[in-house]
């Protein structure tokens, strides 16, 4: 079983940063895939960013030069900075783990952007 938590959403305002974190634990595969998803009211939840266990990363074109996803390998944790928040970032935020054994979410966290 894999186990995934997720912290650092929370209220911003427009133009605004943030930094959302995610711990994997449990039986972590060598090679995996750690992304971020989000979902916002309304409407399906969507791929913002993605990182391989090989460091090759891809974005969605809407948080193209806005955010960077980040591994830091050693602590099994993926990171997602925000810059230049927009309110049509507002969604709860969730972090996903594939590997070889299925795909794993965490609980999400709320990313709130007033404008």
């Amino acid at each position: 079983q894999v186990q995934l938590v997720e912290s650092g959403g929370g209220m911003v305002q427009a133009g605004g940063s943030l930094i959302l974190s995610c711990v994997a634990s449990g039986s972590i595969s060598g090679l995996n895939t750690m992304a971020w998803h989000r979902q916002a009211p309304g409407r399906q939840r969507e791929l913002v960013a993605s990182a391989t266990s090989a460091s090759g990363t891809a974005y969605a074109d809407s948080v193209k030069g806005r955010f960077t996803i980040s591994r830091d390998k050693a602590k099994n944790t993926v990171y997602l900075q925000m810059s230049n928040l927009k309110p049509e970032d507002t969604a709860v935020y969730y972090c996903k783990l594939n590997q070889f054994s299925g795909d794993y979410w965490g609980q999400g966290t709320q990313v709130t952007v007033s404008s």
